[in-house]
């Protein structure tokens, strides 16, 4: 079984995250105005990012993870910039 921690791109601009077992039916949900409060008003919405995992209670708390993270922290590891990430990091521990 295979289980997904994903981010969305809504019409805005903003970012949406999410976790799923089956990640094309979710993101037709999102699409379709089923999915979250956030998404339905912010049509379309496109993926843009996700990461796999073997358990479904893995992706959710990975979601919840990245759920806190900054705007610039999410788009370094979209871009999989890892200084910039590392960087963002050492911030929170800082401030």
């Amino acid at each position: 079984m295979n289980a997904y921690t994903y981010i969305l791109k809504c019409s805005n601009g903003s970012y949406y995250v999410g976790s799923t077992k089956d990640l094309t039916r979710r993101v037709e949900e999102h699409q379709s105005g089923e999915g979250a409060n956030h998404t339905k008003k912010y049509l379309p919405v496109e993926l843009i990012y996700y990461e796999e995992y073997t358990r479904i209670d893995d992706a959710f708390y990975r979601e919840k993870q990245l759920q806190k993270w900054s705007r610039k922290k999410k788009e370094a590891l979209m871009r999989g910039d890892k200084d910039l990430l590392s960087d963002l990091a050492k911030k929170v521990f800082v401030n």
